[in-house]
């Protein structure tokens, strides 16, 4: 008779470490763009794979049993995935949103919980001799291990939580940075990065409420279902994994990730402006210096136009005209810019000139590249859609 060896919550267990693996050998093997950022979620994904692996081992229903025929060495080894998760994510989510990121010194400093694991491990299990490993997975029993071990996996969980809040935070960040620099932000999708760490954010939160379940029901004896709940977590997982890798083999933009390419511009030149980032008042002549620039020249028809940029052209300091557009405009440089865009768009459909112009001929001439920006921006300032503004505007001809 042929032997059951894994049933079906070790076969989604399977598949998850599977799709992992498979997903980031794709990564490593064939995208060579952006490599440094590739290499991050490639690691990630190869320790996803580990987590599953070591619970399929620690607590398989008949696995377990083979693998301490096996080896008892098998057991912890893939443990190291829980501890990297968070770090590794959080690397990646920075290669992402950070120009030229590369890890610095203090960045180890998440390495620390994981140091500490495979310190306590290699002194206190694998230097035992093998009998003496066999034993301890032999009489393994959770009700009986110290309550400690139950503790420090709650802060295991808890760790990786916090490390993705601070991803969530990071990509706050980034998304105000894109709308105080960039004019077009229709071409950086977040989308990605938003399912990727909420995702897992939601399923560590999970993981968190099951491991103070087991120390409710094994320390102070309050009956919980914990192993349904950790199950639960197990299938979700799976089907992040395969929405993640759908997703991302569906969706060029994740592996061009979000950095902008950048055009020469003029330095601009230091002088005494910078002093005004910290006073209350802005200089009127610099107020009139960029209201008239942005009148006479025109600058925001061009779509690709960054706050560096129009700062270059001005010859003034990026964080001055921040200042100056923040404080006096009392708005971000995505908001300025696109307000003249707009009124660009206002003048030319109520010019009979360009009566035989498109919807989509004025969109691209005032700098912009996405009719839903240009629709949801213009209807927000007019109060009405372009077309429903140009009829308002234009004789009917007859």
């Amino acid at each position: 008779m042929y032997e059951v060896i894994f049933n079906t919550h070790d076969v989604v267990l399977l598949m998850t470490a599977y799709q992992c693996i498979l997903f980031a050998l794709l990564l490593l093997t064939i995208k060579r763009e952006h490599y440094i950022r590739n290499v991050f979620l490639a690691f990630f994904l190869l320790q996803q794979a580990a987590i599953p692996l070591d619970i399929l081992i620690s607590f398989g229903a008949e696995f377990r049993h083979i693998a301490i025929e096996w080896s008892p060495n098998l057991f912890y080894v893939f443990g190291f995935g829980y501890w990297l998760e968070g770090p590794l994510l959080l690397w990646y989510t920075r290669s992402l949103i950070y120009k030229d990121y590369h890890l610095k010194l203090t960045d180890l400093v998440y390495l620390l919980p994981f140091i500490l694991y495979v310190g306590y491990q290699l002194l206190f299990y694998y230097s035992l001799d093998v009998s003496d490993k066999k034993t301890i997975q032999e009489q393994y029993d959770l009700a009986l291990a110290p309550q400690v071990m139950n503790y420090v996996t709650l802060f295991r969980e808890i760790f990786r939580v916090v490390l993705g809040v601070i991803c969530l935070i990071e990509i706050k960040r980034y998304t105000q940075h894109i709308r105080t620099n960039f004019s077009d932000i229709d071409k950086i999708d977040l989308t990605w990065l938003k399912i990727l760490v909420i995702g897992f954010l939601v399923i560590r939160f999970w993981a968190v409420l099951v491991a103070a379940m087991i120390i409710l029901s094994i320390g102070f004896g309050i009956s919980t279902d914990f192993e349904t709940m950790g199950l639960l977590g197990n299938y979700t997982t799976f089907l992040l994994v395969s929405v993640l890798i759908f997703f991302g083999l569906g969706h060029s933009s994740v592996f061009e990730g979000l950095e902008q390419k950048q055009t020469s511009e003029p330095e601009p030149i230091k002088d005494e402006q910078e002093p005004e980032l910290q006073k209350d008042k802005i200089k009127p002549e610099l107020i009139d210096q960029v209201s008239r620039y942005m009148e006479t020249e025109k600058p925001y028809l061009t779509p690709a136009l960054t706050l560096e940029k129009l700062a270059g052209q001005l010859r003034i300091q990026p964080r001055l005209l921040s200042n100056i557009i923040n404080r006096h405009f009392d708005c971000n440089f995505f908001e300025f810019i696109n307000s003249y865009r707009v009124e660009e768009a206002k003048r030319m459909l109520a010019d009979s000139h360009y009566a035989d112009k498109t919807m989509l001929d004025i969109m691209l001439d005032v700098g912009f590249n996405s009719k839903a920006t240009f629709n949801t921006l213009f209807k927000k300032k007019a109060g009405m859609t372009p077309s429903e503004y140009r009829k308002t505007v234009q004789p009917v001809t007859t």
